[in-house]
């Protein structure tokens, strides 16, 4: 036997719905099909559903129900809960076929369809007033706002806010509301707030004006003979803990304690401190006899002091905090000479302070001069200087050398050289140059430079050192190893160490040589010496 394919089809005309369930059954009753809205997917407003079915040739009836649904403009029921059920008749569109072994059977029950009702919900009235109980705390209070206004206290929807009176600590929820189950979405209630005992001191007792309550004053004393060190009064607070923390009695008569006396000593050679020892105190307590620790305040016995006076303290602690303390004083002293002068046109250079016993000063003279007399000087344990203070007198120059080599290794780390080459006296660039150094020669002075002229042609040539002639020898290896030549003015700037420094083809001004040696040229010594004789010149 064959059975036909039926179709049938409706239009939605309301908003997007997913049908959940469609049911179909013949007239006879003898036949349900339930089939899911899988099978068919979203069914949207305003479309054209077309569904084939596997059914005998039969009349019958079809229900699509859409609990989503709010509103369909076609023929149909509302259901209990909204839900819209639609009524279909379907009409068979081939003759009905029936193959053997397909699964379906010819059969005179298989002849009506209906339509499943969806049971109905509980109809919410948000007018009711007590839709829940009413709420009562004990030892606190609920503040209500309904959606109904302020008289309503238990409507639907009415959400409350639960606090508790002082003194007491809220359990559960802090915020409910009225639902639709006519219970409130969760319970609390108020605990009384308590502090835990507090534990009895140790040689001491305690009263309480309200035991562990809320606010309640605990009072602490001690037996005779001991005094209370901590907090005497401890108040049980809304957190449940006690304010402050707990005291001690203690016994209130100190140790004993006896400290070494005070010393003095002087430091050693070319020192300014003194290594110093001394016994610890001696300490004993009064009252049990345990002394629990002994604390120093300042340097330990064997330190290094430095000069001047030192307190030394000791306090010591008994097993009750009991704490006595004694002192001493350490006085070291430092043998100071007298102190010494630099040399004019030199400088001192000396050890440690520069004054004190075992302390070594050495004289130093400037650029250009040259030290007479003994190079050091040592401060003594009878606070006097040993030997006396040479002097600084100017450089002698021996020109008469055999080679330039010899000259220039005179001033060898003492002195830097200007070397100033002219083809003859009456060149501008000369007489220029020479005028303005005349006029500085302090600044010169200061700087340790000195000046060599080599001026004219052979034989008629010169080569002077201030007053002092060079032979017509020196003066030719000077412009060799210098690379000066006769034929125009230029200069060359050697350093202390005989390294040519600077070259120049024309005239400069005395400014601009002082300021290249000072940021390229001066040893951290003569940097020094030049902060302190910076206005010398002036």
């Amino acid at each position: 036997m064959k059975l036909d394919h039926m179709l049938f089809s409706f239009v939605l005309a309301a908003d997007a719905c997913s049908c959940c369930l469609l049911s179909f059954q013949q007239k006879d009753g003898s036949l349900r099909s339930h089939i899911s809205a899988s099978h068919f997917g979203e069914f949207i407003a305003g479309s054209v559903l077309k569904l084939i079915f596997p059914y005998p040739d039969t009349s019958g009836h079809i229900a699509l129900v859409c609990p989503e649904a709010p509103l369909l403009r076609m023929a149909g029921h509302m259901t209990g809960r909204g839900a819209l059920s639609l009524l279909l008749f379907l009409t068979p569109v081939v003759t009905p076929t029936w193959y053997a072994g397909s699964g379906y059977y010819p059969d005179d029950s298989y002849n009506e369809v209906y339509a499943e009702e969806v049971p109905a919900a509980r109809t919410l009235d948000y007018r009711v007033p007590r839709w829940c109980y009413t709420l009562n705390i004990q030892d606190g209070e609920a503040t209500c706002y309904s959606p109904r206004g302020g008289n309503y206290h238990s409507s639907l929807g009415t959400r409350c806010e639960i606090s508790c009176d002082r003194g007491f600590r809220l359990i559960g929820r802090r915020s409910v509301q009225c639902l639709p189950s006519r219970r409130w979405s969760g319970t609390a209630y108020c605990r009384q707030m308590r502090c835990h005992a507090l534990p009895f001191i140790t040689s001491g007792t305690y009263t309480c004006t309200n035991g562990v309550l809320l606010d309640s004053r605990c009072d602490y004393s001690c037996s005779s003979g001991y005094h209370l060190e901590g907090d005497r009064s401890r108040i049980c607070m809304e957190d449940g803990r006690w304010s402050g923390g707990e005291p001690l009695c203690v016994d209130i008569d100190p140790p004993k304690i006896r400290c070494p006396h005070s010393r003095e000593k002087m430091a050693e050679p070319e020192k300014l401190t003194a290594r110093v020892y001394w016994d610890p105190p001696l300490v004993k307590d009064s009252a049990d006899g345990t002394i629990t620790r002994v604390i120093l305040r300042g340097p330990e016995p064997g330190s290094h002091f430095r000069e001047g006076e030192h307190v030394i303290r000791y306090t010591a602690y008994d097993r009750a905090y009991n704490r006595a303390s004694c002192k001493f004083i350490v006085k070291v002293q430092v043998r100071r000479c007298p102190i010494l002068k630099p040399p004019q046109h030199g400088y001192l250079t000396c050890t440690s302070a520069g004054d004190n016993y075992g302390a070594t000063c050495e004289y130093h003279c400037d650029g250009g001069y040259e030290r007479q007399g003994t190079p050091s000087r040592v401060c003594q344990s009878s606070r006097q200087w040993s030997g006396s203070a040479p002097i600084c007198t100017p450089m002698k120059i021996n020109v008469n050398v055999n080679s330039a080599a010899g000259l220039l290794d005179q001033f060898y780390e003492k002195q830097r050289l200007l070397i100033i080459s002219a083809p003859d006296p009456s060149n501008r660039y000369y007489k220029m140059q020479i005028s303005m150094l005349q006029q500085s020669t302090c600044g010169l002075d200061l700087r340790h430079v000195t000046i060599i002229e080599l001026v004219g042609q052979p034989p008629q040539e010169v080569g002077r050192i201030r007053e002092q002639q060079l032979s017509a020898s020196i003066i030719e290896e000077l412009r060799q190893f210098q690379r000066l030549t006769r034929s125009y003015f230029n200069m060359v700037l050697i350093d202390k160490q005989g390294i040519d420094r600077e070259r120049y083809m024309e005239p400069v001004t005395p400014e601009e040589i002082f300021t290249f040696i000072d940021d390229y040229l001066l040893s951290n010594q003569e940097l020094a010496q030049r902060k302190e004789q910076r206005d010398v010149c002036e």
